[in-house]
């Protein structure tokens, strides 16, 4: 595991495509760019065999923000992470990927104990983990997010990402919102 550098985007950018079927889902260059000049610690990749596998982008914010509801576009600042707050006190995870073909090998799980140990490192009270739903566009006139959700579950509803994220665990995170603090870690 290492920090995210820019010329990691293309390689990036395909294991996006191949997670997400949407275009609209995955990271622009601008977006990594700005990701790591902001917080490069923040961003971090697993490699295997000179390959990237594995993903995971945060910012940190201020409590206050994200105390009571609010949307993944509110955290994220519409994706410009304009929210991103030095002096915060909450790590709030915006993405999780592991490439299909190396699912199962417990690399999400480094790299939330990376994320564990940079919230350590810099003091910060918590971790958050929000997510988008992907093609929920498509639907949000006509249902709520957690009805959508349920719907993919039960295979009414298909994208290709639901069965090449991370199952259905994903589905529940992606659904609001998870925090864990230095006091709820196990070790």
């Amino acid at each position: 595991m290492r920090n995210l550098r820019m010329e990691d985007y293309d390689q990036l950018a395909k294991s996006f495509k191949r997670i997400y079927a949407d275009s609209d889902v995955f990271w622009t260059k601008e977006q990594i760019k700005k990701l790591i000049t902001i917080f490069p610690e923040g961003q971090v990749v697993i490699i295997v065999d000179d390959k990237i596998v594995g993903c995971a982008l945060s910012i940190i914010v201020n409590y206050n923000m994200v105390k009571g509801d609010h949307t993944y576009a509110q955290v994220t600042g519409n994706e410009t992470f304009n929210t991103h707050d030095p002096n915060g006190n909450i790590l709030y995870g915006i993405e999780v990927f592991i490439h299909p073909d190396y699912r199962g090998l417990r690399l999400a799980r480094r790299m939330y104990e990376y994320r564990k140990e940079l919230c350590e490192k810099l003091n910060l009270k918590a971790i958050m983990f929000g997510g988008r739903i992907p093609n929920y566009h498509k639907y949000a006139d006509k249902m709520r997010p957690k009805e959508y959700i349920e719907h993919v579950r039960n295979r009414e509803i298909y994208y290709a990402g639901s069965a090449m994220r991370h199952g259905s665990s994903s589905l529940t995170r992606l659904t609001g919102q998870s925090a864990m603090t230095p006091g709820t870690w196990r070790r």
